[in-house]
């Protein structure tokens, strides 16, 4: 309990939650990370499609770019009326179980902590990616450098979300600082110099196509590409968290950080695209803009160190959204209840250890690989966005009678709904061979693990209700049973106890018998102690002791139908003194 004590440090009250809420700057760093740290690969992965077609492909990298950055201005829209519609969170799936049933929510709820996990692994991995780039040396121990990153980030959350939100404030806005220089620096540079002057890659033109520039090769950019809009729904799920007035704050928070996010993503695109960069199998994307902008100076270490930063911290993001969605499954018995349980810092601590562990595995699975990880990334939380838009629809739709404005609201989430689907089958198609299979298969197992949890707890809460239950009115018959080790105080004790408090006449001491030498000297040491209550002993020809033991007892349950059946064991505590 100490070691606990010094290591999350001391509890908190209920009454303190309140103090717990987050600031909005506070919050924008907790709940953005994920989706601001996405920029430092978006941009690369649409390239990693488009290079497979030469250079006239490449350059349609803005062109998708600008197609990601609508996508985001209408998410931003649909969501923020998700938060006030919703104010107390659970974003797609507490809308999707009020207005478009069980199935639905249970699909969104899945698609969610599928997404979450994966968040924690890409964003580790991306993160372990930055400082491989920055110090080669380093790549052969990515993975434990990933564990590691997984380890503290568990070890941060469990210590409360406030403590958590100062600790991972800095980096985030960190991030945001570096990347404006590199953008003024940059930019200054592609109007004084022309584009591509400064550009220290293989030129664009030495591209050999491998496919062709096709629209199937441009929905797979843009699938690629998708993945920096992963983590905009974390605020909507998290609501609560917001100091208040929750709901406003927290949608002034979205704004900023579809803001933020929108710049620092086309600026990337548009530096990677003037100085003609490609991606490299060695160094990342913003590493080599970093190189062109700064060279090997103080302030490309700092943004290196900072990217590697933010992208490690962004799956602080998941910490915050995970375990309250687990909560919120768990409050409706899809999920062990133990998820509901605020821990002694005021946070749901088994979701945040579960988190961790499965984000751990999956890295060590997947070698700590990026590019590996990011085909199972964007499917799980594209579905989720478009459940939440279409229960958006028919929310509008009941509410048309009630509230102004009502169609305006309901003209962007159906428009959210038609694009978020049709991004949902775009990214399913065409990273279905690279590995979207395995989540499209994880879905239903998902489903059908909630429901086999909720099936047992309904059986349970049936199985102790009071609704039918009247008691007998003559008490029922006991039968005391005592299985020991053999003859010694702590035997007595319990043996003196049941006789003087109980006033039983059924009391059977059970011994199981693996050393005839053994068994003789309990016999001789019972008859002396024992009161006189019969010694029963157990053979046992293959030493085992619980097995007989076991058997004996559903003998008795079987031969006293209807009876309390008791078993008494002895147990020695230790004391410890100062």
């Amino acid at each position: 309990m100490w070691f606990k004590r010094w290591l999350l440090g001391r509890p908190l009250t209920t009454a303190q939650a309140p103090e717990e809420r987050l600031s909005k700057p506070i919050a924008l760093a907790v709940f953005s990370s994920d989706a601001l740290s996405s920029v430092a690969y978006a941009t690369e992965e649409i390239l990693l499609v488009l290079v497979l077609a030469g250079t006239a492909a490449v350059h349609a990298s803005l062109g998708i770019s600008l197609a990601i950055l609508l996508l985001l201005a209408i998410l931003t829209a649909s969501y923020r009326q998700i938060i006030f519609a919703y104010p107390s969170g659970g974003g797609a799936y507490t809308v999707s179980k009020a207005n478009l049933g069980v199935p639905a929510s249970l699909t969104a709820g899945a698609a969610l902590l599928i997404d979450y996990v994966l968040t924690v692994a890409v964003s580790v991995s991306a993160g372990v990616a930055a400082v491989t780039s920055a110090l080669p040396d380093l790549g052969e121990y990515r993975v434990s450098l990933g564990l590691l990153a997984i380890a503290l980030l568990t070890f941060g959350n469990l210590r409360g979300a406030r403590e958590s939100g100062k600790l991972f404030a800095v980096p985030t806005y960190l991030f945001i600082a570096s990347l404006g220089v590199l953008f003024i620096v940059g930019g200054s540079q592609v109007l004084l110099h022309g584009p591509g002057a400064q550009a220290t890659a293989p030129p664009s033109q030495a591209l050999q196509a491998i496919e062709e520039a096709s629209l199937w090769l441009l929905l797979r950019a843009f699938s690629s590409g998708c993945t920096a809009l992963t983590g905009l729904e974390v605020i909507s799920n998290g609501v609560s968290a917001f100091r208040k007035p929750s709901a406003e704050n927290a949608a002034a928070t979205m704004i900023w950080m579809a803001v933020i996010l929108g710049s620092l993503f086309i600026g990337i695109t548009v530096l990677s695209s003037a100085f003609g960069l490609l991606p490299r199998p060695d160094e990342t994307l913003v590493s080599q803009i970093g190189h062109v902008v700064f060279g090997e100076g103080v302030l490309y270490y700092f943004l290196q160190a900072a990217t590697m930063a933010i992208l490690i911290l962004a799956a602080n993001s998941s910490f915050a959204g995970f375990p309250r969605l687990a909560s919120l499954l768990a409050q409706d018995d899809y999920l062990p209840r133990q998820m509901t349980g605020l821990g002694d810092k005021l946070v749901f601590s088994n979701g945040i250890v579960l988190l961790g562990t499965s984000a751990a595995v999956l890295l060590a699975l997947f070698g700590g690989d990026t590019h590996a990880l990011i085909p199972l990334y964007a499917i799980g939380v594209f579905l989720s966005f478009t459940l939440s838009q279409a229960g958006m629809v028919v929310f509008w739709r009941r509410r048309w009678n009630q509230k102004l404005g009502w169609q305006k609201a309901l003209a962007i989430n159906a428009i959210g709904c038609l694009t978020t689907g049709l991004a949902t089958v775009v990214i399913a198609v065409t990273k279905f061979q690279h590995g979207a299979w395995a989540v499209i298969i994880l879905l239903p197992l998902l489903i059908m693990m909630f429901r086999a949890i909720r099936r047992h707890y309904t059986i349970a809460d049936w199985a102790v209700s009071l609704d039918q239950y009247s008691r007998p009115r003559d008490p029922k018959r006991n039968v005391f049973l005592m299985p020991i080790g053999g003859v010694n105080r702590t035997v007595i004790l319990a043996l003196d106890y049941v006789l003087d408090t109980m006033c039983t006449h059924d009391l059977r001491v059970i011994f199981v018998d693996t050393d005839p030498a053994r068994t003789t000297e309990v016999k001789a040491q019972w008859e002396k102690w024992g009161r006189g209550v019969p010694l029963i002993i157990l053979p046992s020809p293959f030493r085992s002791v619980l097995a007989p033991l076991l058997g004996y007892i559903e003998e008795v349950r079987q031969q006293n139908l209807g009876a309390w059946i008791t078993v008494v064991l002895p147990e020695v505590v230790p004391c410890w003194r100062d």
